[in-house]
């Protein structure tokens, strides 16, 4: 358990650590106006209203031009690395039977209309064309903190390849569980997730005829199998003979390439065997998972554990809205992702503060109370923010603001294009 000062310290520590690491690069090796860690506290502090309020929220007396000419000279691996490094200085250890709950989806960030920029689309539906980022998290559901992102221009996206390069990236230290949704059952990925150690899967999978042929065979009604197959990426007698599924990769395909387009990285042939959990819904549907999870998990287990990865869909929701992201403070895709990593870093900062929230519960209500998330943002920006700020006044303040827990609330999602906030129309307070 961490105080709201400690999980200070923490962040203010891999600022501090980040800057000193690269201060000795050509750009930072002079002491200037806007040095490289006032430059990352602006934008980690940052709100969604324009960069003039932005410096005069924060006490720096420079132009919104000179912050631009600076943020030029940031890579954005610098926020990616005070991202991780703030990661590292704090314990999240919430785990559901010993297990770390990894939700992975992607959702897309949109970005002032540049055509010369890689994330730049034009196709029939949008002939003007937009840009747009592509983030791919990896987001701990239970201690509701992201743990991993890729960043990806949205002509060049690729969930599959973004998931692999993540577990490539990372040694799972404790027992982890890799929760997807439709659109992630490849066969590539389900062996990179076979082979890392300390990681299981549990990814929802298409049922119908386009589901991988072993899936598509069995009966639909609820069950709890296993199935086993063999892959190959040739068509010898023997494996047609043995019923092997085929995998066309290209001759010329190289590590990195999209795997959608039948990447293989893996030896050939391949037996790979899978648990298949099948249930049906309310509603009188069915949703098939492929786990890599033993039997001591149960139906319902699974059940819960699936229901489980709608967190990263809230999380994405209080990303854009409650920290800002759909307020944009550039127009380039370098000054995009570093405002991506900083919105990671302040949501992080804010849900581990909250989660030292006690909040006291009424004796007779009819609800449960937790803490008001959007209302915490303000106040964990202020505290960032602020010199000296008290931990013990922060966290009163945060316990104020609640909001009910109302259970089985359901609502159609409202599925609406939306672009990007003007400049121009930028909210000013």
């Amino acid at each position: 358990m961490s105080s709201a000062l400690e999980i200070n310290l923490a962040l203010n520590g891999a600022i501090t650590d980040t800057a000193a690491h690269y201060s000795g690069t050509r750009e930072f090796s002079r002491a200037r106006k806007l040095p490289l860690e006032t430059v990352l506290r602006l934008l980690i502090g940052a709100e969604g209203g324009s960069l003039a309020k932005e410096l005069h929220s924060a006490g720096i007396n420079a132009t919104p031009a000179a912050v631009s000419q600076r943020r030029a000279q940031i890579a954005p691996e610098v926020f990616r690395k005070v991202f991780h490094s703030f990661n590292a200085a704090c314990a999240d250890a919430d785990t559901f039977r010993g297990y770390r709950i990894l939700a992975v989806d992607g959702t897309a960030v949109n970005m002032p209309r540049n055509p010369n920029a890689p994330s730049f689309v034009q196709n029939e539906s949008a002939p003007k064309g937009y840009n747009q980022l592509h983030v791919n998290p990896l987001y701990d559901v239970l201690n509701k903190t992201y743990f991993d992102v890729i960043i990806q221009p949205e002509p060049q996206k690729d969930e599959i390849g973004a998931l692999v390069e993540m577990l490539k990236q990372n040694d799972f230290s404790q027992k982890t569980l890799v929760v997807a949704d439709r659109g992630y059952e490849s066969y590539n990925l389900l062996a990179h997730l076979i082979e890392k150690p300390n990681t299981d899967f549990l990814i929802r999978v298409k049922q119908n005829h386009s589901a991988m042929r072993e899936i598509a065979r069995l009966p639909m009604f609820e069950l709890d199998c296993d199935i086993s197959f063999t892959i190959t990426t040739t068509q010898t007698n023997e494996d047609k003979q043995r019923r092997h599924i085929f995998l066309q990769v290209p001759k010329k395909s190289k590590p990195g390439s999209k795997t959608r387009r039948g990447r293989w990285d893996f030896q050939s042939p391949y037996t790979m065997k899978l648990r298949i959990v099948r249930f049906q819904l309310e509603t009188g549907e069915f949703e098939t998972i492929a786990t890599s999870l033993s039997r001591s998990f149960t139906l319902e287990d699974v059940k819960e554990l699936y229901h489980m990865r709608w967190g990263i869909e809230t999380s994405f929701r209080d990303l854009k809205y409650s920290l800002g992201l759909v307020n944009l403070h550039g127009k380039s895709d370098a000054f995009v992702e570093q405002e991506i990593y900083s919105a990671l870093t302040m949501f992080n900062f804010t849900s581990r503060i909250v989660r030292e929230v006690v909040i006291q519960q009424p004796k007779d209500g009819i609800y449960a109370y937790r803490v008001n998330f959007k209302m915490a943002v303000v106040l964990c920006r202020e505290y960032f923010r602020t010199p000296k700020g008290s931990s013990d006044k922060l966290m009163r303040q945060i316990a104020r603001h609640t909001i009910p827990i109302r259970p089985g609330r359901r609502d159609n999602r409202n599925l609406r294009i939306k672009g990007f906030v003007g400049f121009t129309y930028r909210v000013a307070a």
